[in-house]
């Protein structure tokens, strides 16, 4: 078993003990937390998630950039695990997807939509201190990341995560890009490796 499988087996069994209620609480903290970020606070577009399962939740974070003007872009998983986006216009305009996903029922703006955001807030189960980001291992947002980086986008990449999820070290592999920023209920950590 690689360092990331078994780092990523720890890391949900930790997501799946945790109660509604401290998930919900994590939610309104880290949608204000996150709201509180210059790079937020300045984008016009910010490309983002629906949270699901024990994952940090967006909701609020989501309705509350919508509310402020901002666009919100939302990934379409495509059949090869690349992703497609579309607009974010509401909770109630969310459908059931493929592995448990939600997403928008809006039109589709192609996988390049993502060039436009200011900010790229990415699902994540843990961050170190280099920045380095451990996903779910299914490849979909190395390729945003290597997209974003091909062209140059300068966006500021996010991660939200709950406190323990911040480690001493994540797996890497060549492809892996760190991000940015870290957004826990604990606060905001900067990393400058990115």
């Amino acid at each position: 078993m690689s360092g990331k499988t078994a780092l990523r087996r720890e890391l949900l069994a930790a997501r799946r003990l945790l109660s509604e209620e401290d998930a919900r609480n994590a939610s309104a903290v880290l949608a204000r937390r996150a709201l509180e970020l210059p790079e937020i606070a300045e984008a016009r577009t910010v490309a983002a998630y629906v949270s699901v399962g024990g994952e940090p939740g967006t909701r609020a974070l989501l309705d509350a950039l919508r509310e402020r003007g901002v666009r919100v872009l939302l990934p379409v998983l495509l059949p090869d695990d690349d992703l497609d986006w579309a607009a974010y216009e509401g909770a109630e305009r969310l459908v059931p997807a493929g592995r448990g996903l939600l997403e928008p029922d809006g039109a589709r703006l192609g996988v390049d939509a993502v060039l436009q955001a200011r900010v790229v807030l990415l699902p994540g189960l843990a961050v170190d201190g280099r920045g380095m980001r451990l996903g779910r291992g299914g490849g979909s947002y190395d390729r945003v990341l290597g997209r974003l980086e091909k062209a140059g986008a300068g966006a500021a990449l996010a991660v939200l995560l709950y406190d323990h999820e911040v480690v001493g070290r994540v797996p890497e592999e060549p492809h892996d890009r760190p991000v940015h920023i870290a957004v826990t209920p604990g606060g905001t950590r900067r990393f400058e490796s990115a």
